[in-house]
């Protein structure tokens, strides 16, 4: 009893720590302080408390922490504070200095964003370059110099290779969400642009789960790093309310139509398969009554960013995509995630409803299970290590639910099919909905 006291009253001093320190306390220097006050920031993330004073020791970080944590501002603030404090050992002032490589064109620009916002009272220059626009213009602001350059893989290794980027005098190397580049296939990719770097560097590396390669590939890159975790891998985050509603295929779109009518959520980011699912949700949203957009690979870039600056902006109201935005969106204050397919890799999961709840805000996350999906929601319940609420509805509103749930949580009618009198024992079409296209 002793002893269970005793680690109570340790993990509690711990709790109060973490919860009343502040970037006061991280030796950021005062430039950034005002940056981060201007922002309405004022406690740091746990990942930020862990990662900000060993980066600031100039120490190799393994930092792995589920999505939506504050992994962005844990690397950016101290890049920033060291950069500004050495610009006069740089070798040359158009050389670049910082180099941070990430999966995909939405989280880069994310990043570019948050080294505006944070480094807005320092000299620091930051370049974004990324695949599927003209290059031109990146090129041009390439050759008047930058601190830090954020990149995605191809565009980098594509500039290399036409002369326009030098990594030899690179001090800071940032991977970042690198399991995401393995699932995205730029492994190879990233082993290439690591060859070409500085053996003498600062190495960050974070990614929200760890599998083997990724072990693999930090220890080859990383020198005697010091690993940062702040959750257990591959959870999710605790300020996001999860539940699923167990709805047929053929009944998903009446009942999340139904849904989105009668709810008063302010943004609804809602998640589909395929694209071409994303763009046929869309269009059917749209016909009956609520305005969405769809972001997605087949999009021009030019169009992508027009619909996240319309949903951040609340001209639209809900969002519908596909993976490749699982990690690439950051909206501030996003009411809620919607699983309108259910995800066959479990940690895709964890990815997608990290989109809301993010830097200790409230969220809510549902999905929605049919009976051919039932083994991956399986796999994903084993996954976040706890049962997720199963949420019943009105079945006057909504496409009647499930009415009972076996002891191991599945619903009826996906373990029997039909009733002995051949009626379904859930998820008949509501006559209601016929107007529902």
């Amino acid at each position: 009893m002793r002893c269970n006291l005793t680690e109570h009253y340790t993990r509690s001093i711990i709790f109060f720590i973490f919860n009343f320190m502040t970037f006061n306390d991280l030796r950021l220097n005062p430039s950034l302080l005002k940056a981060l006050s201007e922002e309405g920031y004022t406690t740091p993330t746990p990942i930020q408390q862990k990662a900000i004073p060993l980066v600031l020791e100039r120490k190799d970080v393994l930092g792995c922490a589920q999505t939506g944590t504050g992994k962005t501002a844990a690397f950016a603030l101290p890049i920033i504070q060291i950069l500004d404090e050495t610009r006069d050992q740089a070798k040359s002032k158009k050389s670049i200095r910082t180099l941070i490589l990430t999966p995909t064109r939405e989280l880069a620009i994310q990043i570019d964003d948050n080294f505006k916002a944070y480094g807005r009272h320092t000299d620091i220059n930051h370049t974004v370059i990324f695949g599927g626009v003209k290059q031109q213009k990146q090129t041009n602001k390439l050759g008047r110099g930058t601190d830090v350059l954020i990149a995605t893989p191809g565009r980098l290794l594509d500039l290399i290779n036409q002369g326009f980027i030098n990594l030899n005098e690179i001090e800071i190397f940032v991977l970042d969400e690198a399991d995401r580049m393995l699932d995205m296939g730029f492994i190879n990719d990233v082993r290439k642009i690591v060859r070409m770097l500085p053996k003498q560097r600062q190495t960050l590396f974070f990614s929200a789960t760890m599998p083997e390669e990724i072990m693999s590939l930090a220890n080859s890159i990383l020198n005697n790093a010091v690993r940062v975790n702040v959750s257990r891998p591959s959870s999710s985050a605790p300020m996001i309310s999860q539940s699923v509603c167990y709805v047929e295929k053929q009944d998903k779109n009446s009942f999340l139509i139904t849904m989105l009518k009668t709810q008063d959520t302010k943004s609804t980011l809602i998640f589909t398969r395929t694209k071409h699912g994303a763009d046929k949700l869309v269009k059917m949203l749209v016909r009956n009554g609520v305005f969405a957009e769809a972001i997605h690979g087949n999009k021009s870039q030019n169009a992508r960013q027009q619909v996240l600056a319309n949903f951040k902006s609340g001209k639209s109201a809900v969002l519908v995509a596909t993976d490749i935005a699982a990690r690439g969106i950051d909206v501030d204050g996003l009411s809620q995630v919607i699983n309108l397919d259910i995800p066959n890799i479990s940690e895709t999961y964890i990815h997608r409803i990290g989109r809301t709840g993010r830097a200790g805000a409230v969220g809510k996350a549902l999905s929605l299970c049919s009976s051919d999906e039932y083994k991956d929601w399986v796999n994903i319940e084993k996954l976040v290590g706890t049962p997720i609420t199963v949420e019943t509805v009105n079945t006057q509103e909504f496409v009647p639910m499930v009415k009972e749930v076996f002891s191991d949580r599945r619903p009826a009618h996906f373990s029997k099919g039909r009733s002995n009198t051949g009626r379904r024992t859930f998820g008949s079409r509501n006559k209601n909905t016929s107007n529902i296209i």
